[in-house]
């Protein structure tokens, strides 16, 4: 059988991005509070704050299992860091995306912030078509 060994770089990612469950942990308890009322917020706010939250910890996790494909696949260069930090870098942006997208007293509607959930929408495609046709490939 063989046993699975993470690359320096890829220990080093997964490394950092279990760091950022603290913030995701962060985010669960202010949810908490929006759902007791005690944070004013439109229904169009308290759903981009639920979405926020959703996106961060599904992305997260699925970034962590990406690494460890990552390296069992033949992508070098360009194409294996996009298969690394495709997954993370959009967890961080598709959530802030939605986070910062309905930032503002009594908003009803995504503000021009939205693009930062559309780059991060771009950075999951990337991410996860890189390491599965680096799978696909290998």
């Amino acid at each position: 059988m063989k046993t699975l060994a993470l690359s320096t770089e890829s220990r080093m990612i997964a490394g950092a991005v279990l760091i950022t469950i603290v913030t995701i942990e962060f985010g669960g308890w202010f949810m908490t509070r929006i759902a007791r009322g005690g944070v004013p917020m439109t229904d169009f706010q308290r759903s981009f704050a639920r979405a926020g939250h959703g996106h961060a910890g599904v992305l997260v996790l699925l970034g962590l299992i990406g690494l460890l494909y990552a390296d069992a696949t033949g992508l070098t260069g360009v194409l294996l860091w996009t298969a690394r930090l495709g997954v993370p870098v959009a967890a961080i942006l598709m959530s802030g995306g939605f986070f910062a997208a309905s930032a503002g007293r009594g908003a009803t509607a995504p503000n021009r912030f939205v693009w930062i959930l559309w780059i991060g929408a771009l950075s999951l495609a990337a991410g996860v078509l890189s390491l599965g046709l680096g799978l696909l490939t290998a």
